[in-house]
Parts: C-alpha cells; structure tokens; sequence
C-alpha cells in the first residue's frame, strides 16, 4: 500500500520527467513518448517510470534504451525540481495498456454483430433516417426538429396566427 508521500512524489516525479522529455531531451531515439505513470518505492529511493511510445516493437525497444540512456540526466532534472533528501533512482518501463486496449477493441469489433442495413452517420443517427428526412422536407413535410415558424414555412403558410397548431 502507497503512503500519501510516496503518492506525492510519484506525481512529481511523472510530471518532472514528462515535462523534461518533452522540452529538454535531445536524443533522436525519444520521439512520440507519453508518460503514463510512476510507481514509487516505499522507501523513496527508487521509481519505475511507465512510458507509452506510438510505433512498432522496434521504435519501442529503441525509444526505452534512449530513455535508459537518459536516465541520469532526468534524474538530475528530479533532483533540480524536487526537494527531497534521496533522489529516486529511475528505471523505465514500457507500458503496454495502450497496445492491449486497442487489441481489445479489435477483438470486440469482429465478435460483436454489426447490423448491415443501418451506417451510423456523425450524430448518431443512421444513414437511412437521415435520407427519409431530406426527402420528406424536399417534399414539404414538416421537419422533425424545426421550430413552429420553421414548420409553417415548411408547410407553405406564411402567417402564424392562420395555423390552429402553432399555439
């Protein structure tokens, strides 16, 4: 179980190292790097940074030797930004949440039925509601969302007060 100290630093931690990467790290090989989160010791002296990177396994395994390779120097940038007695010693993890949910997706979109005569367009609503509606208000029916003025209009009637529904 994490102490609310440790929770403390590991947020600072994930922000100083994320920040640092994004702004200050000059290697070529940290590209595309999200910081998911930090797992902190209990004892404060060690932290597993988890790290996302888009790309292949290849541009992973790279980016995460880069990271490596940078370790020291981030770990600087902790001990510059937080105030503790040890600085953690960084260790890089690659987090595979990203991958695996994005496999789950796949996996739920081939298993799960998808119904062939309705395509849902931008706002939810299917392809065929969306041409039933045009071609009725192309043939002056009154349109589903319009506003009692929109409708008379709709129906030919200029004048409000002439139309029984619009009270």
């Amino acid at each position: 179980m994490s102490s609310r100290r440790a929770l403390k630093l590991a947020e600072a931690v994930r922000h100083v190292v994320s920040s640092a990467i994004l702004f200050e790290l000059k290697d070529p090989r940290v590209r595309d790097v999200t910081v998911t989160y930090v797992e902190v010791s209990e004892d404060l002296r060690f932290a597993k940074v988890h790290v996302s990177v888009m790309g292949d396994e290849k541009r992973q395994r790279l980016t995460l030797r880069g990271l490596q390779s940078a370790a020291g120097f981030l770990q600087a940038k902790c001990a510059e930004k937080i105030e503790t007695r040890w600085t953690p010693k960084l260790t890089f993890v690659l987090d595979q949440g990203v991958k695996r949910s994005i496999e789950i997706s796949r996996i739920l979109a081939e298993i799960l039925p998808h119904p062939a005569s309705t395509e849902t367009g931008e706002e939810g609503t299917s392809v065929d509601e969306v041409t039933e509606t045009a071609s009725a208000g192309a043939a002056g029916s009154v349109l589903p969302d319009a506003s009692a003025d929109e409708r008379q209009v709709a129906e030919g009637s200029s004048d409000p007060e002439s139309n029984p529904q619009s009270a």
